[in-house]
């Protein structure tokens, strides 16, 4: 899960996976604006075939927060019989 999510941060974002640290977060790249950021929630929903609630999009603004976020959405998500 967590070389899925730098690699889906990274590309989303213009950076190499080996950039994207625990420290990654919206106050330190400079590119990560509000348009990045929605595109990046798109991309991680795809990627992992998650659904983000609404109202914790805007918190996913640092690595821990998106792996958290990431891992919730994993456990929430039903379970093919």
């Amino acid at each position: 899960m967590e070389t899925k999510i730098k690699e889906t941060v990274a590309a989303v974002l213009s950076l190499s996976p080996a950039e994207i640290t625990d420290q990654t977060s919206v106050d330190t790249v400079r590119n990560w604006d509000s348009l990045r950021h929605m595109n990046l929630i798109v991309a991680l929903e795809g990627e992992f075939s998650i659904r983000f609630r609404e109202e914790d999009i805007p918190a996913m603004t640092n690595m821990p927060l998106i792996r958290h976020m990431v891992a919730q959405e994993l456990e929430r998500k039903p379970t093919k019989c």
